[in-house]
């Protein structure tokens, strides 16, 4: 990440509920590591709207969308079959064009850590595929 437009502090954490699907799992009978992205991605797509006030839609509306750059995982306890989760998302940080997000992925009933990690997310402008400043506004929404 590149300079920094907020100083360090904490954020909100916001959480979406999920059931592990049949197409989720892989030949070993747990979720396929490339699934946890997905939940991440999911999740940040239900609370853009739901938390922060902002839906997708809304970006996409303005000529601007969000694309993973960096993505960092570590897996801690396998997903199964029908396992209820709960994504855990927050902002970290905001650089220039960049957002991090940290996330936990919790295992239900029991609250166990599945996986954890982070992920940037560039905002770019969608008429020229270039990444773009974060707006002020932007950056408000986000910091609840």
């Amino acid at each position: 990440m590149t300079r920094m437009e907020t100083p360090p502090r904490s954020y909100s954490r916001f959480e979406s509920v999920m059931t592990v699907r049949p197409d989720d799992i892989d030949m070993h009978q747990h979720v396929h590591s490339s699934r946890y992205q997905d939940y991440v991605l999911a999740a940040r797509y239900d609370q853009m709207a739901r938390c922060y006030g902002v839906s997708m839609e809304e970006f996409i509306a303005l000529g601007l969308g969000w694309f993973v750059n960096t993505s960092h995982i570590e897996y801690k306890r396998p997903l199964l079959m029908g396992d209820q989760f709960r994504v855990r998302t927050w902002v970290e940080s905001f650089a220039d064009k960049v957002v991090r997000i940290g996330f936990e992925i919790l295992r239900e009933p029991s609250g166990k850590i599945s996986c954890h990690g982070w992920c940037d997310y560039t905002l770019v402008n969608l008429t020229t595929s270039r990444a773009t400043e974060i707006p002020a506004w932007i950056v408000e929404k986000y910091s609840v």
